[in-house]
This record gives structure tokens, sequence and C-alpha cells, in this order.
């Protein structure tokens, strides 16, 4: 990774209250390198540039960190090449992730990355969750499921639930809410979910704008 890159990563994390130590760092360069790598061959992301990979995956990843607790038990639905969940477990080694995708050759990617990185206490699952496939022992024990940009809101609040605990937590990760989704929020599956925060935010160094819905699992 760049220095100037690496600075970027630490002022941005800094942003979000995350220190990096040399350590996490480190991962993050490494994690980088695999991704530009395997980028190559398979289509993981459409942003192939280091500054853009570190803004708009590694940053924006961290940017819901403020929001969890530590030690959760967390799905990241529709994680893709590890966004969010990845970058949130090499700062926070005692999250218990589960990454879940449908796409086999994103999976493959997750598990090496895992491998190469070291990382404990993370799993990557091939499922389809839009088919109700969720693995029993993921099944209401989760405290937080999350995903960024996987899909409409309401599909993701009704693939959610299966995984939450009583009070646990849907997370999603947003571009600008534009205004069908913005009014939902107002009423979320009104049975289901109180809507606890919306926080909107631009990106460290940025004019990109973000938006972050908590929902509360009744």
């Amino acid at each position: 990774m760049e220095s100037e890159n690496r600075d970027l990563l630490v002022e941005g994390a800094r942003t979000f209250g995350v220190t990096l130590d040399q350590e996490m760092v480190t991962l993050f360069d490494r994690y980088l390198t695999e991704l530009l790598k395997w980028n190559q061959k398979i289509n993981l992301t459409a942003i192939r540039t280091e500054k853009e990979i570190v803004l708009k995956h590694f940053i924006d990843s961290l940017s819901v960190y403020p929001y969890l607790r530590t030690s959760s038990t967390l799905v990241d639905l529709g994680s893709g090449a590890g966004f969010p969940g990845i970058p949130l477990k090499i700062i926070e080694p005692s999250f218990g992730v589960f990454l879940v995708d449908s796409v086999l050759k994103k999976v493959d990617f997750q598990r090496h990355v895992i491998r190469t990185l070291g990382l404990k206490g993370i799993e990557a699952i091939h499922s389809r969750v839009q088919e109700n496939r969720i693995p029993g022992k993921m099944e209401g024990r989760c405290d937080v499921v999350i995903s960024r940009a996987f899909s409409a809101l309401k599909t993701f609040l009704r693939m959610a639930y299966p995984f939450l605990r009583k009070g646990g937590l849907a997370v999603a990760m947003k571009g600008k809410l534009d205004k069908r989704e913005a009014d939902l929020t107002s009423e979320p599956e009104k049975s289901r979910y109180v809507l606890r925060k919306t926080v909107a935010f631009s990106l460290p160094f940025s004019s990109f704008r973000r938006t972050i819905l908590l929902f509360e699992k009744q």
C-alpha cells in the first residue's frame, strides 16, 4: 500500500474513533494486495485503485463501528469481497463474524483472505438467504445483521429478521437515501422493528454521502 493511502486509512479510521496499530495496518495492506490480485481474474469489485479501495471499502466499512457493541455476533449479508465484515474483524477481534454470500467465487476469496490474514472467529458461508437457507446455528441467535448496499431496505429487513435475537440490530449501510427508502424508515415493518437511529454523513476526505440505519428487532 502506498504511504499516502496508508495515511488515508489511518486518518479515515480515526474519524470514526478507531485507532489502527501497526499490526492492523499490515493486515489491511495484505487484504488490499489479495483483493487487487484476485480482482484481475474474477470480478470482486468495480473499484480497482488503491485509494478508492481504501476510501470506499475499508474506511466505509469502519464507519459503522461506533454503533456496534464489542463481543457481538455479527452476520454480514451479501458480503461480496468481505465488506464490512472483514475490516470490522480486523479492528475488533472480539466480534464473532459470519460472512454470507450467494456467489461461490466471492466466498472462496473471503476464505482465502481469512486464512492469509490468520483471522480467528470468522467464517465465510456460501448460502442463498433470499431462499431462506439459514444455517441452524445462526437462527435467532445473532446480535447484529449488517449489509452494505446489498439490497432494497425492505428486503434486507425481511432477510435479517430470522437471524436476530430479540433486541438485536439490523444495520443497513446505504448511500444517500432516495425518497422511497427514506419514507420506509418511518414504518419499518411496524410489528417487527423499531428504527433506533439514522446517521447521515460524508466519507472522510470526500464528498461521498452515506447513511447508516439501525433497526432493533422487537
